[in-house]
């Protein structure tokens, strides 16, 4: 998929979740399949991650809903510095360009993810922690989408 149709599609999710009440990746799916737009589950989750959309629970229901921007523009002004992100089950791990981990570890820490507990960077890696012992495998996906590494 070109880059100008990802775009098309992510606007579309902001769109829908600005506009509505949604409560699964299902149902989002439904709404974005009917506006012409196919996808994955996996490719849903990247663009719910590069959008900083989350899941809240409220009196009145649970449903998506998307931050203000901010760390989705931060983490993808610094998207091209990240080359990869793995974990071990304890931690995330992200490899970057040589210099570039302490940028990279603040735009994490300015996206202010619920499931980050803090960060250490050096000169081309960065350590995250995931704020729940058995949370760094699904960090780990949330921030390669993040930066799409």
């Amino acid at each position: 998929m070109s880059a100008p149709e990802a775009r098309r599609r992510r606007d579309a999710v902001a769109r829908i979740l600005r506009t509505g009440r949604v409560s699964t990746q299902e149902q989002l799916m439904e709404e974005l399949s009917a506006e012409g737009f196919r996808t994955t589950q996996a490719t849903l989750s990247r663009d719910l991650a590069r959008l900083s959309a989350r899941r809240v629970s409220r009196p009145d229901g649970a449903f998506y809903e998307i931050g203000d921007g901010a760390p989705a523009a931060v983490a993808a002004a610094v998207s091209g510095l990240v080359s990869q992100v793995a974990t071990n089950g304890s931690l995330v791990v992200i490899r970057t360009l040589p210099g570039s981990a302490p940028a990279v570890a603040r735009a994490i820490d300015l996206a202010r993810l619920p499931d980050v507990l803090g960060t250490i960077a050096g000169d081309d890696t960065v350590f995250v922690a995931p704020s729940r012992g058995r949370g760094a495998g699904a960090l780990s996906g949330r921030l390669a989408g993040l930066f799409e590494a």
